[in-house]
């Protein structure tokens, strides 16, 4: 792609760029009994929708303050609301990007469409140790609505002003070595203090329609995600008081790659922005946010806790991802053996309501050990040994049948709604699917305000590869699933014939690596379909 293109000076202008699909999937407790057949657990698969529908608003008005606060419901998904967690809200803003990066951020969006953004960083991935802070001002300008990626808008932004101010001596000298690497990044070290002479408070300019040039690449930042934009209304119950409205506004998802933020241009998003004066209650860092700037980081707090898998694990909603992907999760864990079996149910729609296929694996992993690079996060390595495959239309139901034999599960035919085992052939190549399979994980603990568990699992590659070597291990993480039954320490061990099979394996909704261009262009061509 092209790189943006610079205007008047210093200020930069970046259009949006059609991307490519978007998948997504749904989570059922499904397992295998030693007869083979699969069977249902629905203690977590059927909360359905809570009566308060959501609301896509196109073209979304954007005016007003946005935070992050990284509630729980909803926010990672894009359709119905589970009751367990409609009125639940984390008690930090705290969030992980690719890197790993850890910040927050608030966005405030103005009637003639100049918009300035605040950008916190911190040391630590609870955002204690602030470590500098940017200041973003510019424009947006909104364009017709996605055909890529459906709910969204598409967008195009110029950058007016971004300026920066260290919090620490720390933070100088990191972002001066990181400038000193490339020499784009030399060109722009002037713009910054020499090393004794860096002045605590004082805004640096980065980028400016008064001076020429622009440092912001070398420094691997973009407002790309400002390309694709989706706003959603839901009404928020609380108990003994009357419904409130509540509005989020998803931006684009960051690539997961450093080296290709400069020319993505996104096709998911990441976790959404609350407004400040509809947001979900209780939002305890709201106001710690929306009274912050560039000299006064807020420092939220997040209860750190021990990682314990034990137990079933889903989507709170209809999670959108990179590609035009479109699913929900459930996962199960065993403590005692180090089990776990992973359901992943897809859609062609960003409600859920549209599916296309189920598959459902399961298999081993690690004991975890501490992460050296995101500290408070959990390196584990899962091996995936069995697969089930369920087409649940007629499209991919016909995929499968027209591909190669024994390609994917072996002689015989495929209906629409039959679970078939994949695991004699290897997987099942026209999606994909190869096992056995490693994957390379990242996971973390948190805890919402009414004391909820929530489960991050490692992000998956924007590219649509997974991470099978110890160096694509991931930095950042997916949409929470939340705890909806703990595993009673004790009880026996499960059989080992009890293998889960109707989606995939853990937040590795990915990994139904991408799907191959020509399929891919064949199901589009077939049905309006997302695929992971």
């Amino acid at each position: 792609m092209a790189l943006p293109a610079e205007v008047g000076g210093g200020a930069r202008c970046n259009a949006s760029l059609r991307a490519s699909t978007r998948t997504a999937s749904i989570i059922e407790t499904v397992g295998i009994s030693g007869g083979g057949h699969l069977y249902w657990e629905p203690q977590c698969q059927q909360p359905g929708p809570n009566g308060m529908p959501t609301t896509v608003v196109l073209p979304p008005h954007l005016r007003g303050t946005w935070i992050s606060t990284r509630p729980k419901e909803g926010d990672t998904q894009v359709g119905f609301h589970f009751s367990i967690i409609q009125n639940s809200s984390l008690p930090s803003s705290c969030e992980v990007r690719p890197g790993p990066e850890f910040l927050t951020h608030s966005y405030t969006f103005y009637s003639n469409r100049l918009f300035r953004a605040y950008q916190f960083y911190y040391r630590d991935p609870s955002c204690q140790e602030p470590a500098h802070s940017l200041l973003i001002k510019g424009k947006v300008h909104l364009h017709q609505a996605s055909w890529i990626t459906r709910g969204a808008t598409e967008a195009d932004y110029c950058l007016h002003k971004v300026g920066i101010v260290f919090h620490s001596h720390h933070a100088l000298l990191d972002i001066d070595r990181r400038l000193n690497q490339t020499q784009a990044g030399q060109d722009c070290t002037g713009r910054l203090p020499p090393d004794r002479a860096w002045l605590p408070g004082t805004l640096y300019e980065l980028l400016s329609s008064r001076v020429p040039g622009d440092c912001m690449a070398a420094l691997g930042f973009s407002m790309h995600e400002l390309s694709l934009l989706r706003l959603q209304y839901h009404m928020q119950q609380l108990p003994g008081e009357a419904p409130h409205l509540v509005k989020k506004l998803f931006l684009g998802d960051i690539h997961t790659n450093w080296a290709e933020r400069q020319h993505y241009r996104p096709t998911g998003y990441q976790c959404p922005l609350q407004s400040v004066l509809h947001h979900t209650w209780p939002c305890l860092a709201c106001s710690l946010i929306a009274c912050s700037d560039e000299h006064h980081p807020p420092v939220p707090s997040r209860p750190a806790l021990p990682l314990h898998l034990g137990g079933h694990w889903v989507s709170t909603g209809c999670e959108a991802r990179p590609a035009v992907l479109f699913l929900t999760r459930l996962f199960t864990f065993d403590d005692h053996n180090r089990s776990w079996e992973g359901h992943y149910h897809h859609f062609s729609d960003p409600a859920c309501h549209q599916p296309t296929f189920t598959m459902s694996a399961a298999g081993h992993y690690s004991r975890g050990i501490p992460s050296p690079r995101v500290h408070g996060g959990t390196e584990l390595m899962f091996e995936v040994t069995r697969a089930y495959v369920t087409p649940m239309d007629q499209v991919t139901t016909a995929i499968l049948n027209s591909s190669k034999a024994s390609s994917c599960g072996g002689p015989g035919v495929w209906s629409v709604g039959t679970a078939r085992d994949v695991t004699a052939t290897n997987g099942c190549l026209p999606l994909v699917i190869r096992l056995p399979h490693i994957e390379y994980e990242l996971f973390k603990m948190e805890q919402d305000s009414h004391g909820q568990s929530l489960l991050f699992i490692g992000q998956r590659p924007t590219d649509g590869s997974s991470p099978d070597t110890p160096e694509k291990r991931p930095t950042s993480f997916q949409a929470p699933l939340v705890l909806c039954k703990r595993q009673v320490q004790g009880t026996p061990r499960p059989s080992q014939h009890r293998l889960p099979m109707q989606n995939p394996p853990i937040g590795w909704a990915p990994y139904l690596p991408a799907m191959p261009l020509p399929i891919l262009l064949l199901v589009q061509g077939l049905a309006p379909f997302g695929w992971l």
